[in-house]
């Protein structure tokens, strides 16, 4: 019960105050030196009563010093007691789900998650609430919220080539307020984009600034790990799966969550540029050749957990969809067992938070 408890105070300081309290928590890992977006973090972050937990790895170099950070090396994040810092693979972007658990032991009220290639601008610390007024896309299938944002031909990473294409369903013009436990900013410069559009395209955008977009239940579009917000109910869905790409992590996280917070009846927000991106170097082939899964799988994922019936606990909802994805081929059974330490790790952060 004292995990309840405190998911349920938590929640009700969020709806009481009129922005996230002191002591959120903000998560990034990098394999690199502190970058000129990283250490303007951590000095916003100090100055906003923010807390700032940077998870390194393998590559990340052995004198990595950040003032205003918790940094997590790799006998840091096996020293911590978390039954998932053992099993998750090295050199992987999903070791960043020990910086989550630190956050929430920690007490963190908001986890909120950036990378070190985002320079914040002051909004990305603004006041924020789970509860928000937006205006609300309520058609069911893929929304390209970008287009929301700008004129621009530009689509997320994640989103289905063959609708690229399609004008999105206009929102109401109306704000209403709705819940949403899960917030996902956007970046001006060069934005969590696909490679297809950097190879193709490659134009940097300003998205416009407009009111916040609510996507209804059953409306989707793809979420990642670039900016973005979430409270204590959706703790759960903050879970990176390892056994993937790169550049599909994040992105089958999330719709992972939006159809678990679709089974909620949650809202999942968009809102206008809070960061501006100045990318480190990548390979675009490189980048093409891990995001093909996705450009491949990503309809058909969303049509296997949508036919998965879910348990009404967020956690075990997790599990079923996990388990889904694993029946249906998309990933191997390996990937259960560290859903499974995942669980058990949330857990014991809630305990530890609890107790202080």
């Amino acid at each position: 019960m004292a995990i309840l408890d405190r998911v349920r105070t938590a929640r009700a300081r969020a709806l009481a105050q009129p922005g996230p309290e002191p002591g959120v928590a903000v998560v990034v890992t990098t394999i690199a030196s502190p970058t000129p977006a990283l250490r303007r973090t951590a000095s916003l972050a100090a100055a906003a009563g923010w807390r700032l937990v940077v998870v390194g790895d393998r590559k990340t170099p052995a004198d990595f010093r950040l003032s205003g950070a918790r940094y997590l090396d790799i006998g840091a994040q096996a020293g911590a007691g978390w039954r998932l810092a053992v099993a998750l693979p090295l050199d992987h972007y999903s070791r960043k789900n020990i910086g989550y658990l630190e956050a929430i032991a920690g007490g963190a009220p908001v986890v909120a998650e950036t990378d070190d290639d985002n320079a914040p601008y002051d909004t990305f610390f603004a006041p924020a609430r789970e509860v928000a007024a937006a205006r609300v896309v309520r058609e069911r299938g893929w929304v390209n919220v970008y287009r929301l944002f700008t004129d621009r031909p530009v689509w997320p990473r994640g989103f289905p080539l063959d609708r690229v294409r399609e004008a999105p369903p206009a929102p109401g013009d109306a704000l209403e307020r709705v819940r949403c436990p899960i917030q996902q900013g956007l970046a001006d410069g060069d934005p969590d984009v696909d490679a297809v559009y950097r190879l193709v395209v490659g134009e940097p955008v300003t998205f416009e600034r407009r009111p916040p977009v609510a996507l209804a239940p059953g409306a989707l579009c793809p979420t990642n790990s670039q900016n973005t917000l979430w409270w204590p109910d959706a703790f759960p869905l903050l879970y990176l799966p390892s056994h993937c790409s790169f550049r599909m992590t994040d992105i089958w996280r999330g719709l992972v969550a939006a159809r678990i917070a679709a089974e909620q009846g949650w809202h999942v927000l968009f809102r206008t540029s809070t960061v501006h991106q100045d990318r480190n170097e990548h390979d675009f082939v490189r980048d093409f050749a891990q995001e093909v899964d996705g450009y491949l799988r990503n309809a058909g994922i969303v049509e296997v957990l949508e036919a998965t019936p879910l348990p009404a606990t967020v956690p075990d909802a997790l599990a079923a969809c996990y388990g889904a994805l694993v029946e249906a081929g998309v990933l191997p059974a390996a990937e259960l067992g560290l859903v499974e330490r995942w669980l058990a790790d949330l857990a014991d952060a809630e305990r530890r938070a609890a107790h202080g």
